[in-house]
């Protein structure tokens, strides 16, 4: 269950900062989002890959990061609901570990 949430969330080639600067622009010439940042982050901390945490943490601010991390947890729980036909509650809950409601 946990590799398809990786697996739908992660990108082919994460973007990369070259000098450490959250406002440095990827190879396309643009500068990252809050949404790139969290993807990246939450893959690597799913993934154990302390290098590229620290690295996406440098993308944005924490209040963005968190705010971005938010985001994709909710909308993993929505994906996630809709796919097995359960409501967003007793998803979350399951991945939680926690007893149904």
């Amino acid at each position: 269950m946990f590799d398809a949430l990786r697996k739908f969330w992660r990108a082919d080639k994460p973007p990369t900062v070259t000098d450490g600067n959250a406002s440095s622009p990827d190879k396309h010439g643009r500068p990252h989002n809050l949404f790139e940042a969290a993807a990246v982050y939450v893959a690597a901390c799913a993934e154990d890959d302390q290098p590229k945490m620290d690295e996406a943490r440098e993308w944005v601010s924490p209040e963005a990061l968190s705010f971005g991390v938010n985001e994709l947890a909710c909308r993993a729980v929505i994906a996630l609901a809709r796919e097995r036909d359960e409501s967003p509650r007793d998803v979350a809950r399951l991945l939680l570990g926690l007893p149904a409601a």
